[in-house]
C-alpha cells in the first residue's frame, strides 16, 4: 500500500522580508476565519490531520493512513490576494533513509545529511530531535549548507525549531548555499531536512555544543537526592592554566562534562564520595583537584587548587558547602536542595502496580495500599512513616484525623508494614468525613534515618510523644496525596476487588439485606444521639468534624 505526504506551506508575513513574494493568506485574519484544513481520506468527513493558518511559525506536514489526503481552505472576506504553496509525493510505508534523523543527548556532537557529501536523497523527511541537560542551552553551527537555490525555501530547505518538536517555534528555514549559527532558548532543538524530487546537492553537515545558561564567576554547587552538581567557570580556572581537562575526583575515572563550563555530576554512593553520620546528620563529600603530577616531579611554580564539596542532610532540605583552597585562600559557597519524596497509592500490598487515577474513587472500607518513596542513590538511608494524617480538603485544614501518628498506627484498620529501606508503607480502609464532601487528602511527615543507626528515631518505631528524642528529627519531609473520594453509584459495602485485612475481633461477612441495613442505621442514630449528649454534659465545645468507620456485618 502506498500512502501520501503532503507539506502545505502558508507564506508568512515575517518570510518577505528575506523574499520578494506576494504569496500568503490573510495576516490579519483569525485562524478560525481563514485557514486550511487535512482530512485523512477522500473527503472532509475523514479524521481531521490538522489545521494552517498564517499565524503558524512552522512547516506542516501531514502523513495519511492511507493513499488519499484533502483539503479545505477557508477564508473570511478581505479582497486581498492569496497564495499556497502545496507539495505531496507518495512513499511506501516501508521505505527508510539511512541516517535519516535520530536524537542526540550528549553535551556535544554532529550530524550530517543522508549520503554527505554525496548528494542527499530525494523525497526526503529527516528530523533530528537534540536534547542536553537541563541548565543549558544549544549552540548549533552548519559548517556547510548546500542545497537547492530558491528565494522562498519551498522545494529543499532546513528547518530549525525552538524545542523538543516542530510544534516548537520557528528559528529560521534556510536553504542554498549558508553557515548560520543558530542558539536555542533551552535545552532542546529541532532540525528538520526535507527535500523534493530533484536537484540533489550535497546536503549539510552541522555540529553542535552546549552552553551553561547562568552565569558562573567561579563555583556553583547543588545538592539533590541522589548527587551533587558542581559548576566551575572556565574563566576562573585561566589563573591555574587549566581548561578543566586536568581536574579530578578523588575516583580519577570519573571525568567532567566540558562546554564553557567544567561539570562534575558526583553520585552520592559512588566516585569516591565518602558518606558520614555525626550528630544527627549525613553528610557526603568529595575532593576535585588537578590529576596528579609525574612521579619524577618533586617542585611546582603553579598554583594548586582543591575544591572541598560537601552537602550535608538537615531538617526539610539538603545544605550543600564549598571550600576552595587555593595557596591557603578559602572561599566558601553554600547551595540548598530538598529530598526527592513521593507519595502514591497501590492496588494490592504487593506494591506493584500504581493507581493513576486521580481523583481515585473509591467504596467505604475499601482497603487503600499507600507507599512513600524516597528516590536517592544512597542504599543506606531508611524511610519512617512518623505523622500520617487526613483532611476533607486539600491545604490540610481543620477537621484532619491521624492515621499514624509518632509512628503508632492512631486507627484500627490502619497497618503499617515493617522498614523497607527507601520506601514507608502502610494500609488503612477507606472513611469520610461527616458534614463534609466525599474527599479525602493524605499528608505523611517522614523521617530519613542511616539503616545501620540502631539508635536512630527510625528504628525505634511506634514511640509515644513523651519519650521522643527531639534530636532525632534532623532529617524530615512532607508527602501529599489526593483527592480520594467515594463512589456514589456503589453501596459502602460493595466489593472493590481489592485485598482488605480481616480483624480478630470482626465477625466474618454475613449476607447484608435492606432489612439489616435499616436496622444498622437505626442503631447508629441512636448510639449517635447518646454519645453527643454524653459528651456535651462533659465538654462545654466540641470539634464540629467526627471520624465515623462502617462496620462490616
Amino acid at each position: 500500500m502506498m500512502k501520501l505526504e503532503l507539506f502545505l506551506k502558508c507564506f508568512l508575513p515575517f518570510l518577505e522580508q528575506r523574499s520578494h513574494y506576494v504569496c500568503r493568506l490573510d495576516p490579519d485574519g483569525s485562524c478560525e476565519s481563514e485557514n486550511i484544513k487535512v482530512f485523512d481520506g477522500t473527503s472532509s468527513n475523514g479524521p481531521l490531520l490538522g489545521q494552517v493558518c498564517s499565524k503558524n511559525d512552522y512547516v506542516p506536514v501531514f502523513e495519511s493512513s492511507a493513499s488519499t489526503l484533502t483539503f479545505q481552505i477557508v477564508t473570511d472576506s478581505a479582497r486581498i490576494q492569496r497564495t499556497v504553496f502545496v507539495f505531496y509525493y507518495f512513499f511506501s510505508p516501508n521505505t527508510s533513509i539511512p541516517n535519516c534523523g535520530g536524537y542526540l543527548d550528549t553535551l556535544e556532537g554532529s550530524f550530517t545529511s543522508p549520503n554527505y557529501p554525496n548528494p542527499h536523497p530525494e523525497l526526503a523527511y529527516c528530523v533530528w530531535h537534540i536534547q542536553v541537560e537541563k541548565g543549558y542551552k544549544i549552540k548549533l553551527n552548519f559548517k556547510e549548507i548546500f542545497l537547492e537555490i530558491d528565494k522562498q525555501c519551498k522545494f529543499d530547505f532546513l528547518a530549525i525549531y525552538d524545542g523538543p518538536s516542530t510544534n516548537s517555534g520557528l528559528i529560521g528555514q534556510v536553504c542554498g548555499r549558508v553557515t548560520p549559527t543558530f542558539e536555542s532558548s533551552s535545552n532542546s532543538l529541532t532540525v528538520v531536512l526535507s527535500t523534493d524530487y530533484a536537484n540533489s546537492y550535497r546536503g549539510f553537515s552541522a555540529s553542535y555544543t552546549s552552553i551553561y545558561a547562568e552565569n558562573i564567576n567561579t563555583t556553583s554547587l547543588t545538592c539533590s537526592s541522589d548527587r551533587m552538581r558542581v559548576i566551575i567557570s572556565k574563566s576562573y580556572l585561566e589563573a591555574f592554566n587549566s581548561n578543566g581537562n586536568t581536574l579530578q575526583l578523588k575516583d580519577p575515572t570519573c571525568r567532567p562534562k566540558l562546554s564553557n563550563v567544567v561539570e562534575f555530576s558526583i553520585p552520592l554512593n559512588g566516585c569516591g564520595t565518602i558518606r558520614k553520620v555525626e550528630d544527627q546528620s549525613i553528610t557526603y563529600t568529595n575532593i576535585i583537584t588537578f590529576s596528579a603530577s609525574s612521579p619524577s616531579e618533586v617542585i611546582t611554580r603553579q598554583k594548586q587548587l582543591q575544591i572541598i564539596v560537601k552537602c550535608e542532610m538537615e531538617h526539610n532540605s539538603t545544605v550543600g558547602l564549598i571550600y576552595i583552597t587555593e595557596d591557603d585562600v578559602i572561599q566558601n559557597q553554600n547551595a540548598l536542595g530538598k529530598y526527592n519524596t513521593s507519595m502514591a497509592l497501590f492496588e494490592s500490598d504487593s506494591f506493584e502496580k500504581t493507581i493513576l487515577e486521580s481523583p481515585y474513587y473509591v467504596d467505604l472500607n475499601q482497603t487503600l495500599f499507600v507507599q512513600v518513596s524516597l528516590h536517592t542513590s544512597d542504599p543506606n538511608l531508611v524511610v519512617f512513616l512518623d505523622t500520617c494524617r487526613a483532611s476533607p480538603t486539600s491545604d490540610l485544614a481543620s477537621p484532619t484525623y491521624d492515621l499514624i501518628k509518632s509512628g503508632c498506627s492512631r486507627d484500627e484498620t490502619c497497618k503499617v508494614y515493617p522498614l523497607f529501606g527507601h520506601y514507608g508503607r502502610f494500609q488503612f480502609n477507606a472513611f469520610k468525613f461527616l458534614r463534609s464532601l466525599n474527599s479525602v487528602y493524605l499528608q505523611c511527615k517522614v523521617l530519613i534515618c542511616d539503616s545501620s543507626d540502631h539508635q536512630s528515631r527510625c528504628s525505634q518505631g511506634c514511640v509515644s510523644r513523651s519519650k521522643r528524642d527531639i534530636s532525632s528529627y534532623k532529617w524530615k519531609t512532607d508527602s501529599i496525596i489526593g483527592p480520594i473520594r467515594l463512589k456514589r453509584d456503589r453501596s459502602a459495602s460493595g466489593n472493590s476487588g481489592f485485598q482488605h485485612e480481616t480483624h480478630a475481633e470482626e465477625t466474618p461477612n454475613q449476607p447484608f439485606n435492606s432489612l439489616h441495613l435499616f436496622s444498622f442505621m437505626v442503631l447508629v442514630l441512636n448510639v449517635v444521639i447518646v454519645a453527643t449528649i454524653t459528651v456535651r454534659h462533659f465538654v462545654n465545645q466540641r470539634a464540629y468534624y467526627k471520624y465515623q468507620k462502617l462496620q462490616n456485618y
